[in-house]
């Protein structure tokens, strides 16, 4: 039996880089893993859908070559060299994550872990152990750490097959290009395999539930979305639900009750179910030891202790925002707080969000209508990428950013942007948000010419009414 000060169930996004902080900490700590070295993230989720996503976005240039004044001729789509791209992506990331744990001196044990009573842990065999690992057996620590993710939900009657119908794994490796393609969700991940598929030629319709797609964004942001998504031959229904899925021989036919009541067939050579995702709670003896959970995760306070001593939850299987940098981040505060560091809580508001569709949307705190509904009396900033140079250098000049202040404070209460690049640019917001800047902090600060993040600047000035380029 081995002891540890912190052991962590689960090596995803959360799970390794709490091992390492805790290493950092000088702490004994150890890892347990039963599937991917570096969970989903790199594996099956954030990383190899980017890579899908990088070269949907380079063939989408090569088809409007001539705009840029070159020819492009005779191009066309290899998938199965799109899927050995992205599969060689994930596995380097999963290789890094494996040496950054034997780097930092972390122990890591390969198995299917529960935990049998405070501080202990049984960890049982399973196939395909890495090189190196520690074998399955009964470990002992002063702390463990559920890190164990999220799985994609499954609706009664459209479970998934790997055939016909899609989970997000499925659809990162299709064996060909379907012809027409069905996505049930129209989140994240719902409208990132709509943009890939409909730009390497597939026939796209995407089915939510909800009045809006994105339904977590800015209602302008999202309207926005949908027209360029539309323009691109997206076919759309919101406020629809799928309420039957019928499975041909290569095709499924889904009945889709639409907004104004009426009832439609569908048929779609495969079905994506990109409905959310569900935490990973099952089998590891939580019941029995009187965790707590709440909808299918484990509940926590801000510095992810669960109400069991000794127990604690970070990442998706603690609840949303279900992303990898919200799961990092609750890693190293978990590990700061049980070395008695003292780490600040974690503030959701602060946590940005990234879309990688085309065009690509980002956001942080409170949406318009979620400020007002809050009671702020609020003051708006927008400004086009029309009026920015660089975005029209680039052929890019169809976008927006959007700044939310308190008129009162001038508090930037939040951001949320839509176009080429603005997932890397969302940053800038988030620093700003935690550094408590305001407008007028913002509107002295000067922006470097020429980029696209001048439209950051330009957004915050018209809350002042001071644009200058439109």
């Amino acid at each position: 039996m081995s002891e540890y000060d912190i052991l962590i169930i689960g090596s995803g996004p959360g799970g390794y880089v709490a091992a390492i902080r805790a290493a950092q900490l000088g702490l004994k700590v150890g890892v347990v893993e039963r599937a991917y070295v570096g969970g989903i993230c790199p594996n099956w989720g954030c990383i190899p859908a980017k890579a899908l996503l990088r070269s949907a976005e380079i063939y989408h240039y090569i088809e409007h070559a001539k705009d840029y004044g070159l020819v492009a001729e005779k191009i066309g789509v290899d998938i199965a060299g799109v899927v050995k791209r992205s599969r060689g992506i994930a596995a380097q990331m999963s290789n890094g994550v494996g040496f950054l744990l034997k780097k930092n001196k972390v122990d890591t044990i390969w198995g299917e872990a529960v935990i049998t009573a405070p501080g202990k842990v049984s960890v049982k065999a399973v196939e395909g152990a890495p090189k190196g690992w520690l074998p399955a057996g009964d470990y002992t620590a002063k702390h463990v750490i559920i890190a164990t993710g999220a799985r994609p939900r499954a609706l009664p009657g459209i479970e998934p097959d790997k055939k016909l119908i899609w989970t997000y794994f499925d659809a990162l490796a299709p064996a060909s290009l379907p012809k027409s393609l069905l996505i049930m969700g129209s989140g994240a991940i719902g409208v990132e395999f709509a943009s890939f598929y409909r730009a390497m030629g597939s026939e796209v319709t995407v089915v939510e539930l909800l009045p809006q797609i994105l339904p977590v964004e800015d209602e302008e942001i999202a309207a926005l979305a949908r027209k360029r998504f539309e323009k691109a031959g997206i076919k759309i229904f919101t406020g629809a639900k799928v309420s039957k899925v019928e499975k041909g021989a290569d095709s499924v036919t889904a009945t889709v009750e639409t907004a104004d009541g009426k009832v439609q067939s569908m048929t779609a050579e495969r079905l994506i179910s990109a409905v959310g995702v569900v935490g990973n709670i099952e089998g590891l003896g939580l019941e029995a030891l009187g965790v707590k959970t709440d909808r299918g995760c484990v509940s926590i306070d801000g510095l992810c202790r669960t109400n069991v001593p000794g127990i604690y939850a970070i990442g998706d299987v603690a609840g949303p925002p279900m992303l990898a940098h919200k799961a990092e981040h609750e890693g190293v505060i978990c590990v700061e707080a049980i070395a008695g560091k003292h780490p600040h809580a974690m503030d959701k508001l602060k946590i940005p969000g990234c879309t990688y569709c085309h065009p690509q949307v980002a956001s942080v705190g409170l949406t318009e209508k979620k400020a007002k509904d809050a009671g702020y009396d609020v003051k708006i900033g927008r400004f086009p990428f029309i009026g920015n140079g660089k975005a029209v250098a680039l052929g890019e000049s169809d976008g927006l950013v959007k700044t939310i202040f308190d008129k009162k404070t001038g508090q930037l209460l939040g951001a949320h942007l839509i176009g080429a690049e603005v997932t890397e640019m969302i940053q800038g917001f988030v620093v700003a948000m935690n550094l408590e800047t305001t407008e007028e902090d913002l509107i002295n600060t000067v922006f470097p010419h020429p980029t696209v993040s001048e439209t950051m600047h330009e957004s915050v000035l018209d809350s002042e009414k001071r644009a200058i380029h439109i």
